[in-house]
């Protein structure tokens, strides 16, 4: 598959079980704590219906997600004016060494929708693996980083194998 050939589409609520596969794939690897399945399910509901929020899935319909994107629309903790927040972005394994730059192509839509709404784009990279060459495809797609975290007394993905609640 050529890079011309990626569509990042717009998520549907027939998407709904696709994207919950692909969330707890996303949370196992990168999760910082147990996730919740309710929380989860509100938060991609909520996006697919457009409802201040959008999912930009690359895929077929009725398939898991070869990748996608979870933005919300919603104010930051200090302030009243509406940002795009990027809650997820990830790539399922099985597509990562494929052609295309899929990650590129969900970057590229979450430019498309800052340009769109136009507000500010919040979106960052929460991972223990291949962390500097996210950092790089990021500085490339989005310019110089604006701030940074450090995670004290925990890992992402060390979580799996614990019983998580249901």
């Amino acid at each position: 598959m050529t890079e011309q050939s990626i569509i990042v589409r717009t998520g549907t609520p027939a998407d709904v079980h696709d994207m919950m596969e692909l969330a707890r794939l996303a949370t196992e690897e990168n999760g910082l704590v147990k996730p919740n399945k309710i929380k989860l399910l509100q938060d991609i509901w909520a996006a697919l219906n457009l409802e201040r929020g959008i999912v930009g899935i690359i895929g077929e319909p009725g398939t898991v997600p070869e990748a996608a994107i979870l933005l919300r629309i919603d104010e930051i903790q200090y302030g009243d004016d509406p940002c795009i927040l990027e809650k997820a972005i990830y790539v399922h394994p099985d597509f990562r060494s494929a052609k295309g730059g899929r990650a590129a192509k969900l970057c590229d839509f979450a430019l498309d929708m800052q340009k769109q709404f136009d507000m500010p784009l919040v979106i960052g990279i929460l991972s223990n693996d291949r962390t500097e060459a996210k950092v790089r495809l990021y500085e490339r797609k989005f310019g110089h980083a604006h701030g940074a975290y450090w995670i004290i007394g925990a890992k992402t993905g060390q979580w799996v194998g614990e019983v998580a609640p249901e």
